[in-house]
This record gives structure tokens, sequence and C-alpha cells, in this order.
């Protein structure tokens, strides 16, 4: 059985889409898949996060693409930031069922990383992709 480590939402961590300080925030709980190199969550979001004709905002399934793609530098311990981020609305993300999001990396060049994340629908449908490349930025927090 593989590996899953769960990262929860931190209570000083005032990040829209994982921080638990954050009172307007989704506070989401993502786990990662350490054999498999991946990150994955299982979210209902509730009609608080929907847009139009009671699907998810497209805002929203962006934060959702950029958090799992994001957490894949817990891997490595390595803190990287959003440089680039692009999504594909393949179909409408519910709001009142799952959904499974899952993020892992492509690969790297220098600083670079080049990462894919899906949400997928209960029955395995991809509703969106996001293709992001994130930055590495100084030292990890535990050389600091």
């Amino acid at each position: 059985m593989s590996k899953i480590i769960r990262l929860e939402p931190k209570p000083e961590n005032h990040c829209f889409g994982c921080g638990g300080a954050n009172d307007g925030g989704m506070k989401l709980a993502i786990d990662l898949l350490v054999e498999e190199r991946r990150t994955r969550g299982r979210f209902v979001l509730g009609s608080r996060y929907g847009g139009g004709a009671g699907f998810a905002h497209g805002g929203i399934i962006a934060v959702l693409l950029d958090e799992a793609m994001g957490k894949i530098s817990k891997l490595t311990e390595e803190r990287a930031v959003t440089a680039e981020l692009s999504i594909e609305y393949k179909k409408p993300v519910p709001v009142n069922t799952e959904i499974v999001v899952e993020g892992w990396q492509e690969n790297e060049t220098g600083r670079n990383r080049f990462r894919i994340g899906e949400i997928r629908d209960a029955a395995g449908n991809l509703l969106a992709r996001g293709r992001g490349r994130f930055v590495v930025i100084g030292a990890p927090p535990s050389a600091a």
C-alpha cells in the first residue's frame, strides 16, 4: 500500500485554498501519494463556490488545480510559487457531487517545475485540466 500523507490546513496559514486561518477560504485538505508522486483530493464544493448555471465558478476550478499542482513541492521540500497557470475547462464541474482533483509533475528544468492537474467526476470523466509552471524560490523551510 502506498504511503499517504494528509496535508491538512494549517491554523497559521492565510492561503485562500489550503490555509486554516482564512475565514473565507476553502480550507482544502489534500493527500500526498508519496510512491505515485501525486496529490489527490476529494471534494464536494457546495453552492458557495458556484458560478453560472449551478456549476463551479471557473476561478474556483483554477484554485483547486493550482493547489493540487502546488502541493507536489512537499515531495521534495521545495518552496515553489505559481509562475504560469492555464486551464482547459472540458465539462461543467458540479458543486453538489464529489469530484476528484489530482496533480503531478511532468518535468523540471533548472528552477522550473512543470505540472499537470486534473479534475474528474466520480465516474472518471475529465472535467478540467490545468498546466502550471512553478518556480522554486529560496531555500527549503527546514534549511532556513
